[in-house]
């Protein structure tokens, strides 16, 4: 069974997440895109049960321009977000493909918010799926 560990930048936090991602995908939405401080953001979901955190974390609440309430968590160190739980399903836990400094990471399996996509982005037809 595959295990891989996210850490925050100064390593103070981790999740270790044991098996495949639920889904794999690239969001463009400005939320991510201010989350991320990138054109669009790439996030694994994990099950809960998947998942063990160590180290201390804050969280912050945000509501998205969807209406949905997202609660970030964050370490009080250095300020990466590790991970965040976003509504309709929160027994996931979505946690941004870079903190896992891995670069044999699951490819994207879809796209999300392409209509927000930066002009120069190209996306590859063979690779992922358009949801809106």
């Amino acid at each position: 069974m595959t295990t891989r560990t996210a850490t925050c930048r100064c390593g103070q936090l981790s999740a270790t997440c044991i098996g495949e991602p639920v889904r794999v995908s690239v969001c463009h939405c400005y939320d991510c895109q201010k989350r991320s401080g990138s054109a669009f953001a790439v996030q694994a979901r994990f099950s809960s049960d998947a998942v063990t955190v160590s180290g201390k974390y804050k969280v912050y609440e945000h509501v998205l321009g969807s209406g949905n309430a997202t609660s970030f968590h964050f370490c009080p160190v250095c300020g990466g977000t590790l991970w965040y739980h976003a509504l309709p399903d929160r027994s996931l836990y979505a946690i941004p493909v870079g903190a896992f400094a891995d670069r044999d990471f699951p490819t994207p399996e879809y796209t999300v918010y392409v209509d927000r996509k930066h002009d120069w982005v190209t996306i590859s037809d063979e690779v992922i799926e358009y949801r809106d």
